[in-house]
């Protein structure tokens, strides 16, 4: 064990350093996509571009502007407005140099530049080349060129270098117009990453035990409550009361009235080659969608503003409730669902919802309504009844909210909408489960359990995967992890099992 991670044992409370391994298997936290981040990252459109000498493209622009309207989505604000010969795509450059005088725009130390005029489909081609026509400078070489734009703005440096290149210089404005802020993400993060390992490796010695104990299939549940000095904890307040609507939030990716002009300077490179320079480029975008919705980013900011009032305090981390699947208890083992109330993630939400009412001081209702108890809810192995008997670190909290899940497997479609409601603020798992898992957002492909024959002809897969962990239209959105391990054993199950 690194001294690291001892570091993070010592500072766990005395039960969680009782029921955790001593070998802590380490692993690597990938974030998990979006379905808009998929299947709407690259929605390309054509665009018109022109080219004008240095001291008349303001006139230019305006005359765009006056055609395709100052909606910031039309004027395509992650596209560079204006670029120089040099800078544009090299096939754009070998298509552009063999029209009207472009050999003459490319030689030499030229002053000339070239322009976005805005999407092809709000403006008149007629209009457009009336318009430049009163411009002195190009009325007798009017250029007008069309070309394929991504109509999206990109949601990381990569993509835009990769865009810059294959259509027009991209402009990242350190947003995520399809998913969650990334500054979010990565503080995030790197909360979560110091002690992940530990959790995870847990996770995976519950499940192991209730295999074995025949309870259930070798899946694990571990949710967690990180406390940070000096953040609000009335989780029942901030998830119920409190909220912003999308509208109080600033897009990102709108441009102001000046930022849409070219600098009419040579030398000022950067005024000529950008636009909107002065966008909230660190707002983010759509993480809010109703009133229910506190924003992840500014409650993470506000956090870390009220913690530098106290050097002296640090962050905690308390094991709320562990559970392992247990659908085969009390249950004859046949077929593969067993019972589907008995699942890790139930039992666990279930679990910290019974501490919630045991610190309300309820009194106890000990009669029994059936034979058969469907939710399982009740400790079963000895780690879990430890767990279990320890009181809830926050006991005036609204169920889950901001608590931290994390399971050895990617919850079912019925767990997924579960930890939703409980208002969970994160999750993550190891196994992905792309036949049955309502986490990732990836399309689920034919033939993807590998059994023989074991689905039918064209039964097994299909479809696209629900990526519930951050969906604009839900009224609670969660940040999901995948978490990637060679350290540990693998925990294999049924490709078609709900997890």
């Amino acid at each position: 064990m690194s001294d690291s991670m001892k570091e993070v044992v010592e500072a766990l409370d005395p039960v969680s350093r009782h029921i955790i391994p001593p070998d802590i298997a380490l692993g690597t936290l990938v974030p998990l996509k979006t379905i808009l981040e998929l299947r709407d990252n690259l929605s390309l459109g054509l665009a018109y571009v022109t080219r004008a000498p240095n001291k008349v493209t303001n006139d230019v622009v305006n005359i765009a502007r006056a055609l395709a309207g100052d909606d910031a989505a039309k004027n395509l604000p992650h596209l560079r407005r204006c670029v120089k010969p040099a800078d544009i795509p090299p096939h754009l450059k070998t298509q552009f140099m063999n029209e009207g005088n472009g050999r003459q725009v490319h030689l030499g130390k030229s002053n000339w530049l070239y322009i976005v005029l805005g999407p092809k489909d709000e403006m008149s081609y007629d209009e457009l080349v009336k318009g430049l026509a009163n411009i002195d400078d190009i009325r007798d070489d009017i250029f007008v060129g069309t070309i394929p734009v991504p109509l999206l703005a990109p949601t990381s440096q990569v993509q835009a270098n990769m865009w810059s290149q294959q259509f027009w210089q991209t402009v990242y404005r350190k947003n995520n117009p399809l998913g969650p802020h990334p500054s979010t993400i990565s503080r995030t993060e790197a909360v979560v990453s110091r002690d992940a390992s530990v959790w995870m490796t847990l996770a995976h010695q519950i499940a192991k035990k209730s295999q074995k104990a025949g309870y259930g299939e070798p899946i694990g549940a571990v949710i967690v409550k990180r406390t940070i000095p000096g953040k609000n904890e009335s989780g029942k307040q901030t998830a119920l009361k409190e909220g912003a609507r999308e509208s109080d939030f600033s897009n990102g990716e709108g441009a102001g009235a000046d930022g849409d002009n070219c600098n009419s300077r040579p030398e000022a490179d950067e005024g000529v080659n950008g636009i909107a320079h002065g966008a909230a480029a660190e707002v983010p975008d759509g993480i809010v969608q109703d009133v229910k919705q506190p924003d992840a980013s500014n409650l993470e900011a506000q956090a870390q503003d009220s913690t530098k009032s106290d050097p002296e305090a640090k962050e905690t981390t308390q094991i709320v409730a562990i559970a392992a699947d247990a659908r085969w208890h009390q249950q004859e083992k046949t077929g593969r669902i067993g019972n589907p109330m008995a699942h890790a993630a139930l039992r666990a939400i279930s679990m910290v919802a019974q501490k919630l009412v045991r610190a309300e001081d309820r009194p106890k209702s000990e009669q029994k309504m059936v034979d058969f108890e469907a939710f399982q809810d009740k400790p079963l192995l000895s780690d879990e009844q430890l767990v279990f008997d320890e009181d809830h670190p926050c006991p005036d909290g609204y169920l889950c909210h901001e608590l931290e899940l994390y399971m050895t497997h990617e919850p079912c479609t019925m767990c997924a909408m579960a930890i939703l409601h409980s208002r969970m603020g994160r999750i993550v798992f190891r196994h992905r489960m792309p036949l049955t898992g309502g986490m990732s957002s990836e399309d689920r492909g034919y033939d993807m359990c590998g059994a023989s024959g074991a689905c039918g002809e064209g039964l097994c897969g299909g479809g696209q995967g629900l990526g519930l962990h951050w969906r604009k239209e839900l009224n609670w959105t969660l940040l999901g992890w995948e978490w990637e391990s060679d350290s540990i054993e693998s925990l294999p199950v049924d490709a078609h099992l709900h997890a």
